[in-house]
């Protein structure tokens, strides 16, 4: 079985594949103080709870974008998967596909994993619509590589900004509206987020395939994904594991070398 890990700056996802086939997922926040005996005491609960075995992971893959945890998700994999990880964004990791942009180095590792699982799936050309910490949009073209793309604020760290700023706003939890105008606080705020970021997602996919000059796909991808599935054109797919896939790829076409 492959232990994959994908850290981001709010949570850290575990997943379990097995033979192509996704047998588990769990979300912890992301806490660089956090051991890998935490993380192991943690983890083994919810695999029995699975009806998995850790005994039985023999490969380990890791994609951060939060350098301070890799320490221990290291630790983790050695100490107690007893198996030496690979890590995204490293030399000797091949991941199948390139970043066309003017600092590769600076790309993370989560947008070039997304690039990876898109084009495998979908093909391209394409734009990724990640909802996570930020809100990513990127850029995959018809050979596979990433091109580029935008970085929004993404939609909690929004609705926080707005309720942190404002004395007499409260804290609200992400939905959609049946209508854009509100008739109390807290439906104005939601309606606020909600169509605030359709509007945002249309208005950006339509510049991008503008300025790229091509009929592009989209697929929208992160845990709020399946919130804006069908809520506009714009969003043609929606796949929430999208990333773990391409962590699956990844550890697939290593294990090849």
């Amino acid at each position: 079985m492959l232990l994959a890990i994908n850290a981001n700056n709010t949570n850290t996802v575990f997943a379990i594949w097995d033979g192509g086939k996704l047998k588990g997922v769990w979300r912890a926040a992301t806490d660089p103080r956090r051991t890998s005996d935490e993380y192991v005491v943690w983890l083994d609960h919810l695999l029995e709870l699975q009806k998995l075995s850790r005994a039985k992971i023999t490969r380990a893959i890791i994609a951060s974008v939060v350098p301070e945890a890799n320490f221990n998700l290291r630790r983790l994999a050695r100490d107690y998967c007893k198996t030496e990880p690979l890590v995204v964004g490293e030399p000797s990791v091949e991941i199948g596909a390139k970043a066309l942009v003017d600092r590769p180095e600076e790309v993370g590792a989560d947008r070039l994993v997304n690039t990876v699982a898109a084009h495998d799936r979908f093909k391209g050309p394409l734009i990724v619509i990640d909802f996570g910490t930020a809100t990513t949009f990127d850029v995959v073209d018809a050979d596979g590589n990433y091109r580029g793309g935008v970085i929004a604020p993404g939609i909690n760290l929004s609705l926080q900004a707005l309720h942190g700023a404002a004395a007499k706003l409260p804290s609200v939890p992400i939905r959609r509206t049946a209508k854009v105008i509100g008739t109390d606080t807290v439906a104005c705020m939601q309606s606020g987020i909600y169509w605030g970021y359709i509007g945002l997602i249309e208005g950006l996919v339509a510049r991008i395939r503008k300025e790229f000059g091509a009929k592009m796909k989209t697929v929208a991808t992160g845990g709020l994904a399946p919130l804006f599935e069908g809520a506009t054109p714009a969003i043609e797919r929606a796949d929430e594991h999208l990333l773990l896939w391409g962590l699956c790829l990844i550890a697939k076409r290593n294990a090849q070398k």
